[in-house]
């Protein structure tokens, strides 16, 4: 008996992940296809590297010791990890949809019985593999730079990075609603919203170089402030000062509840906006 809705095909979890594999998979193929842009993108990383660095250490007085040096190398080249891995997967779960859109390949994947959940989740793995990798590639230059990166904790630090790139996930689903509304001009907001994390969050440098009223009204607000504070306090060993915002159990919690979250928030937020979108005939116009 053939399922009108489903031909062939018997849905289940065996079912799903060969789907979520295949959507996967397109999202490789499609990387493969521009070799160029790989290196690119590894190329960017080393040179966003060492602007930083030699611009923080035209600050550093002389004579500062190797031990503080390594400290702030580590506090810069950990929050870039976690700011890779936040602009990676907005721009991939949250513009990628309107790649689809023109293309004109969107409104065919959600004619398929395909989840579209893990459409959307779908993008962003291949893309973590990579972003894993220019992270290696990050810590591995710094570190031949300054003499070697502290590393402590790690299994609690990948913990707090898998949370927060499950909170990344979230903010990725809501962008994804907001370019199926604004269409083209998503990309200023995804850009604006890139930048803001940067800066109020502290991804490049410590809380204590920002003004003490932007961290109370604007970084405690925030709960990136507080997975790029507690993962890289994690990393170089929680020395005195660190982490700066909150004790690390009241960091970890605010954390746990931005992982759990943050990715039922922005799905329920994409679904609504995407109902609509498909009541008005507006999900693949262009």
């Amino acid at each position: 008996m053939v399922h009108k809705g489903f031909g062939l095909a018997r849905p289940g979890i065996l079912q799903s992940l060969h789907t979520f594999w295949d959507m996967s998979k397109k999202t490789i193929v499609e990387f493969s296809r521009y070799p160029v842009a790989f290196i690119a993108l590894f190329v960017q990383v080393f040179l966003i590297i060492l602007m930083f660095m030699f611009a923080a250490f035209s600050f550093v007085a002389p004579g500062t010791g190797a031990e503080i040096s390594r400290q702030f190398a580590s506090v810069m080249v950990y929050g870039l990890i976690v700011n890779l891995f936040l602009s990676f997967t907005v721009w991939e779960v949250g513009f990628s949809i309107r790649e689809e859109q023109f293309r004109g390949t969107l409104e065919s994947l959600y004619l398929s019985p395909a989840s579209k959940f893990g459409n959307l989740v779908a993008r962003i793995f291949a893309v973590l593999s990579w972003t894993a990798a220019m992270s290696a590639f990050a810590i591995f230059v710094v570190g031949m730079l300054v003499g070697g990166l502290p590393a402590k904790n790690i299994l609690l630090a990948f913990g707090v990075l898998g949370l927060t790139i499950s909170g990344f996930l979230g903010i990725g689903f809501l962008f994804a609603a907001v370019t199926i509304r604004l269409k083209e001009s998503a990309q200023f907001l995804v850009s604006f919203v890139q930048f803001f994390f940067l800066i109020f969050s502290a991804m490049f440098f410590p809380f204590s170089a920002l003004p003490r009223f932007l961290v109370d009204y604007v970084s405690r607000w925030l709960p990136v402030s507080y997975s790029v504070d507690a993962f890289r306090s994690l990393l170089i060993g929680l020395p005195e000062g660190f982490p700066e915002l909150m004790p690390l159990n009241s960091e970890l919690v605010i954390i746990v509840l931005f992982g759990l979250f943050s990715p039922l928030l922005g799905y329920l937020v994409y679904r609504w906006i995407e109902r609509k979108a498909r009541a008005t005939g507006t999900l693949g116009e262009y």
